[in-house]
């Protein structure tokens, strides 16, 4: 199994980005991963009907290895609430299990169009920036079980982190905004592993598959992203404590949107 240089030169600067803004917004980086892997997949002459679903998969894969360097840096400055991740996590695995096997029973231009919408409502709820009540606390057990249930479930069907749904969750639950990104990039690792695994088992005996393929993970995509996005985690988490990212979030959002459109005109 070979890779051509181009190819592997896109899966790398694709790495370095997601993997700096992993650090530096909590974000697993699926919100770019997906459509950018999807139009190199597609470039390569892949099944289109496979190609969203393999972007998602191998997505969610990278996240794996993003997170933990991510959440070791932002462990280090104290970001990381443990608890919170402690209640947060069985909902999430549970919820991510499900959501791949939902995922991969839509159609790819199903799955497309609800990528849209999400990475449509992420960059929204970036742009808002709404402020929470100052009373304002997380919710009993059962609640952020909940939460976590819902978090794990859109985050395996459009292959994210979670942070999308996490960090605004733990902000309006009167989080600092750092340790809501830290928190985050913990709980990035259990969405991914629950989701990676759905998506490997569903995809089992496929017919045209790529080689290097398990499931619909894509392996050689997997491993040049993840190498170059666990070099950039960790300097993102250290930018990340050094300035103020909320006009950084606006940026980030107005890309966003502009991937939005490409989801839906594609």
């Amino acid at each position: 199994m070979t890779l051509e240089p181009l190819l592997i030169l896109e899966m790398a600067l694709l790495g370095v980005c997601t993997g700096f803004l992993a650090g530096l917004l909590g974000i697993g980086g699926g919100m770019l991963m997906v459509p950018f892997i999807t139009l190199i997949l597609t470039s390569q002459g892949y099944p289109p009907e496979y190609t969203v679903k393999m972007a998602v998969a191998t997505s969610l894969a990278t996240i794996c290895f993003t997170s933990l360097s991510s959440v070791r840096a932002h462990h280090q400055r104290g970001a990381v609430l443990w608890p919170i991740v402690r209640l947060l996590a069985p909902g999430i695995l549970l919820g991510s299990l499900v959501g791949a096997q939902v995922a991969v029973a839509l159609p790819g231009k199903i799955l497309g169009v609800l990528f849209a919408i999400f990475v449509a409502f992420s960059a929204t709820q970036m742009f808002l920036n709404r402020k929470p009540k100052p009373s304002r606390t997380l919710p009993g057990r059962l609640g952020t079980f909940s939460m976590g249930w819902v978090i794990g479930m859109l985050s395996s069907l459009v292959g994210a982190g979670g942070a999308f749904v996490s960090v605004p969750f733990m902000t309006w639950c009167n989080v600092k905004i750092h340790d809501a990104v830290g928190t985050s990039a913990a709980l990035g690792f259990p969405i991914a592993l629950a989701g990676t695994l759905g998506y490997m088992w569903a995809g089992q005996d496929l017919p045209q598959m790529p080689a290097g393929s398990v499931g619909y993970l894509y392996l050689p995509g997997l491993l040049v992203i993840s190498l170059a996005s666990i070099s950039t985690a960790p300097l993102g988490a250290r930018t990340a404590h050094r300035m103020d990212i909320q006009p950084l979030k606006k940026v980030f959002a107005g890309v966003l949107y502009v991937l939005a459109g490409y989801f839906l005109l594609r």
